[in-house]
């Protein structure tokens, strides 16, 4: 007897292939049948007449690291169709640590007194992530920053050969305690710090276990041909497994930079590289306001920091920095930058940094250094979200059949501690607005291999072991939706409304919504094997 029978749905198997309108039966936590079933063989029959019967959609590029300790529920997640998530990106990832200190530093979406703390290893992190009701299920990479971290502390330096072979073994143990692969972030302290040649040496290790290396680039604007030579180099110096995160170049990049990009991939993948990317869906940027700062002003830690944001010359030095990293901060586009989260003035959250200085009585760029002092220790959860995208670049990327599509959020609840939480604009509804503008409204994609994208490509790319597919003897993870009626219903001044057309997602067999509505079961799991 089966668990559940979805009848009559339209079924994408993940894989592109044509859709066929038949069963689906779970047993467990596994796809048993796919085929035309009998209703006397299934305890509970579900008729999914004219709707998309989808794998669960894999996020594999979040910042969800904390966020899943304070509500492993994902409501923001969850209510999209995602069923499973990737964490520890951009080389910030909640473990290893030295301290709990560490941990408030290094982790995004931090919300004071929210969750018992005390980890240190890889392995400490998942048991405790694991302890947490899960509603989607979890793979975690280790983090550059985090191990950095570990290793020197926040001096101002890259590593000495000694430290580098700390660093690596310290990966090695992550990577075999459980991570899923290692990541990078030089855009950010301390990835900044880090030398090509280290990143080489520390990616031997990833490359010797078929592991994954995710990574924010060096640059993305004005020298975006330098950060992805290296990442390119890196890849085929190391022989890992690359994966470029959001690959989208910003404001400032001439408008060739995509073009480009995808002709030096080309390149080395004729020399033998395996490399991929993924793109976020729509044409807002966010990143960590703490990141504005040269890497002289983050030397030290929070007091240190909060120190010199105090001195009104090392202020003016700030200011002066001809290539901080959102060269809109440079241009004085403060119209176009909005704050997305923010412990201490949740007030201010969804304002533009021109109205915030207005509200203030100062002009925007103080007013983003004194967010930071009264931010104190959580400074390195102070969020903001800029219009720095290309839609052309976007749809170029789309276009290539290596593209993944990902949130580059966190997993949120509108209640509880996290209830003031904005991951990004698109938080609570990033998959919608990818069926909606790039397969409905701009028809870049078709239906299938929009799924493809979000499915089997990423589950792939990642080593998910039978996940990402509607297959027989696959994990049951699967989304139900209207392909017509999926809608995005957020934006800047409805931040957390979920989207609509969702009718049912499944974890592990275990239904997470349904008729649109939210259960109480949670059926996810943390991920430690991969292929």
């Amino acid at each position: 007897m089966l668990d559940v029978i979805l009848k009559n749905g339209q079924i994408f198997d993940g894989d592109g292939k044509t859709p066929i309108t038949t069963d689906l039966g779970i047993k467990d936590n596994i796809i048993s049948e796919i085929g035309k079933i009998d209703s006397d063989k299934g305890k509970e029959v579900i008729h999914v007449d004219g709707l998309a019967v989808s794998p669960g959609f894999i996020d594999m590029h979040t910042h969800s690291d904390f966020t899943l300790m304070v509500n492993g529920r994902a409501e923001s997640q969850v209510h999209q169709g995602v069923t499973t998530e990737v964490v520890g990106q951009c080389g910030i990832s909640c473990a290893p640590v030295n301290s709990d200190k560490d941990i408030k530093q290094m982790a995004i979406g931090y919300c004071e007194n929210s969750h018992k703390l005390g980890w240190r290893s890889f392995k400490d992190y998942l048991s405790s992530l694991e302890k947490n009701k899960l509603g989607v299920n979890v793979a975690a990479f280790v983090g550059h920053g985090a191990v950095h971290n570990n290793v020197l502390g926040n001096e101002l330096r890259a590593p000495d050969n000694d430290e580098v072979i700390k660093m690596c073994k310290i990966i090695e143990e992550s990577l075999d305690e459980g991570a899923a692969g290692f990541s990078s972030g030089l855009e950010y302290w301390p990835g900044n710090l880090a030398t090509s040649q280290d990143l080489v040496s520390m990616c031997e290790k990833v490359a010797k276990r078929n592991k994954i290396y995710a990574t924010h680039v060096r640059n993305r604007d004005n020298h975006y041909d330098l950060g992805f030579t290296e990442a390119l180099t890196t890849a085929r110096q190391s022989g890992v497994k690359l994966q470029i995160s959001h690959i989208q170049p910003k404001y400032g990049a001439p408008e060739y930079a995509v073009e480009h990009t995808l002709k030096m991939m080309e390149t080395f993948r004729k020399l033998g590289v395996d490399v991929a990317f993924d793109i976020i869906p729509h044409t807002w940027n966010h990143t960590r306001i703490l990141s504005i700062l040269p890497q002289w002003a983050q030397e030290g830690g929070t007091s240190s920091v909060i120190d010199r944001l105090r001195n009104l010359d090392a202020r003016k030095k700030i200011r002066n920095n001809p290539q901080p990293m959102w060269l809109l901060v440079r241009d004085n586009k403060w119209d176009d930058i909005v704050l997305i989260h923010s412990n201490k003035n949740s007030n201010l959250i969804g304002m533009t940094f021109t109205e915030i200085g207005r509200s203030r009585g100062t002009d925007p760029y103080d007013a983003a250094f004194d967010l930071l002092i009264e931010e104190g220790e959580e400074m390195g959860s102070l969020l903001w979200s800029s219009k720095a995208f290309r839609e052309d670049d976007i749809i170029m990327c789309l276009q290539q059949p290596e593209c993944a599509v990902i949130s580059d959020t966190t997993a949120l609840a509108p209640y509880g501690a996290l209830k003031n939480n904005i991951g990004s604009i698109s938080g609570y509804g990033w998959t919608a607005r990818f069926f909606q503008d790039y397969v409905n409204d701009k028809k870049i994609l078709t239906l299938t291999e929009a799924i493809r994208r979000i499915t089997s490509l990423p589950a792939e790319r990642l080593g998910l072991i039978k996940r990402g597919k509607l297959k027989k003897s696959f994990y049951a993870d699967i989304c139900v939706f209207d392909p017509q009626k999926i809608k995005n219903n957020c934006d800047l001044k409805n931040l957390k409304t979920y989207p609509s057309g969702i009718e049912y997602v499944v974890v592990n067999g275990i239904f997470a919504v349904k008729n649109g509505k939210r259960t109480k079961f949670d059926g996810g799991q943390v991920l430690r094997k991969f292929n």
